[in-house]
């Protein structure tokens, strides 16, 4: 996601022509409507507090003027809106917490602080964000206390001293839970689960590989890295694909099962079928000229077909919020 407030506008005169009412925002002018930075405002939509739909002519999603308005409205708009989102690294985090910026990454590594947000700077060190609302709110509550204030229990020491570090497979969990927020039908919900496979793993699973490549175009593509092969792509790879053992067994059981409701919804794409041509066959003796078009011409059961598309129907997003529940509670650990 980009910091940077976006400063053109996108707009598309043939979709207010074809609806009755006002059209709705792109993304981008709805950022700049509510006063965000695209980063603040792309948080606010995983986050649920933005409504988004999908565009009517696909490509994307957008805002409808009536949810800018209701935003609007919102008492203290629009600081208690950014403050939703505002998001801080370990320093801030420690600051706002009241705890050295050690005991900080002790308590996210133990996966008691899930991670927002995850980039790469300029030095490839993986910095991780966390939303200052939920640090405030942790900080706060008096169960806590004793992890902020005095020596880690043993076992949680005990549990540092392995190398353990929660923090990737908790984000890749929040990630996925705003990924299926926005998936439309059971595909892409299976693409969804794919995105945090590798693709062994996925090929394990989704033996037929029609239903494999319809997974591949399905998969939302990953955050932003570096240049394909380089160190910070690689690094990026490994952060956004699951490496835990028993996380990966979740995932590969919940992509069998959304595989499996896929298929009843709606088969996947497949190569068009060649059907016999009812026309009578010319003599099959060849053309005195035939050979010299043979290159230019070729038979037509010789040539590739694109596949033939089918169209599956969305599934509303409470079915799809449904769906997800049950992964996600089991794919977060160490949270309270």
């Amino acid at each position: 996601m980009s910091g940077n407030t976006v400063t053109h506008e996108v707009t598309s005169t043939s979709r207010t022509a074809a609806t009755t009412g006002p059209a709705p925002f792109s993304q981008s002018r709805a950022a700049r409507e509510l006063g965000l930075k695209r980063s603040e405002f792309d948080l606010a939509v995983h986050l649920g507090h933005i409504r988004t739909r999908p565009a009517e002519a696909g490509g994307g999603r957008q805002v409808d003027r009536a949810e800018v308005e209701r935003l609007r409205g919102q008492e203290g708009f629009p600081e208690a809106l950014r403050k939703r989102v505002a998001t801080v690294g370990t320093r801030e985090g420690s600051a706002i917490m009241e705890v050295t910026a050690a005991r900080f990454t002790r308590l996210a590594r133990l996966g008691l602080l899930v991670p927002v947000t995850v980039h790469l700077n300029r030095y490839r060190t993986v910095v991780w964000r966390y939303l200052a609302d939920e640090l405030a709110e942790f900080a706060a509550d008096a169960k806590h206390a004793q992890l902020l204030n005095r020596p880690l229990p043993e076992t949680l020491r005990g549990q540092l001293d392995t190398g353990l570090d929660l923090r990737p497979q908790n984000w890749r969990g929040r990630h996925l839970g705003f990924l299926l927020s926005q998936a439309g039908d059971p595909w892409e919900r299976a693409g969804v689960v794919a995105s945090l496979l590798d693709p062994v793993r996925i090929s394990e699973i989704v033996k037929d590989p029609y239903e494999r490549a319809h997974l591949s175009r399905l998969r939302p593509p990953p955050p932003a890295h570096g240049t394909p092969g380089s160190p910070a792509a690689h690094l990026t790879e490994r952060i956004t694909t699951a490496q835990d053992p028993d996380e990966i067994d979740l995932l590969r059981a919940d992509l069998a099962r959304a595989v499996r409701e896929a298929r009843t919804h709606c088969p996947a794409s497949r190569p068009a079928s060649r059907h016999p041509d009812p026309r009578p066959h010319p003599d099959p003796r060849p053309h005195p000229d035939s050979h010299r078009h043979a290159d230019s011409h070729p038979h037509p059961a010789r040539r590739r077909r694109p596949p033939a598309l089918g169209h599956c129907e969305r599934l509303q997003p409470a079915a799809t919020s449904r769906l997800s529940r049950g992964l996600l509670g089991r794919l977060f650990r160490g949270t309270t």
